[in-house]
């Protein structure tokens, strides 16, 4: 899965986004002080994935193996040194198996150290959101990551534009804010 500055060849490109390709993930997260938060707007993604692939086949040894994974360890070690990390997802009801595939994943996140909150879609009519999944860092970065319609990784672009990263950091709060806590949230 490699990540790129643009999404295409030129078309539609971030102010002030990075010409170089976008730095690997985990140094980004690793690299906040503050807080790394993240929208999530899509009823599924990667539908080819092994571990989602496990679930639906209801291989539950699978499915318990892979919740043991390098994630966790990376939320630990950054929630650790008083980074919050908060997720907001975005998603439609009744919900699509990959929402319940991530709903049955997120308890493990939670006890990383990761909040997570879900808003229905209905909810969500009077928000101005952005038209992609992004990251916030420390409220200075934002990270852009573009799916294809079936959900499969497209690219990335990283902007240090001030005034996008704060429309997006307002974006994501005024999703937590009516999110539903994850231990609260029952699936439709």
């Amino acid at each position: 899965m490699e990540r790129t500055s643009a999404a295409g060849e030129g078309r539609g490109r971030i102010p002030e986004a990075a010409e170089e390709p976008v730095p690997p993930f985990e140094v980004l997260l690793r690299a906040c002080t503050m807080s790394a938060v993240h929208l999530e707007m899509r009823d599924s993604y990667t539908p080819s994935d092994p571990w989602f692939r496990a679930w639906l086949a209801g291989d539950r040894e699978e499915f318990e193996r892979r919740l043991s994974r390098p994630w966790l360890g990376l939320i630990r070690e950054v929630t650790g040194r008083g980074v919050q990390v908060r997720r907001a997802r975005v998603i439609s009801e009744p919900v699509t198996s990959y929402v319940r595939f991530e709903h049955a994943t997120t308890s493990s996140n939670a006890e990383a150290g990761e909040q997570v909150g879900w808003l229905p879609r209905r909810l969500a009519s009077g928000l101005l959101l952005p038209g992609n999944d992004f990251w916030v860092f420390d409220t200075r970065l934002v990270l852009f990551w573009f799916f294809s319609g079936d959900g499969d990784f497209a690219g990335a672009e990283l902007s240090d534009d001030l005034a996008l990263v704060k429309q997006c950091a307002a974006a994501f709060d005024a999703v937590w804010q009516h999110a539903i806590p994850h231990p609260e949230y029952q699936l439709a």
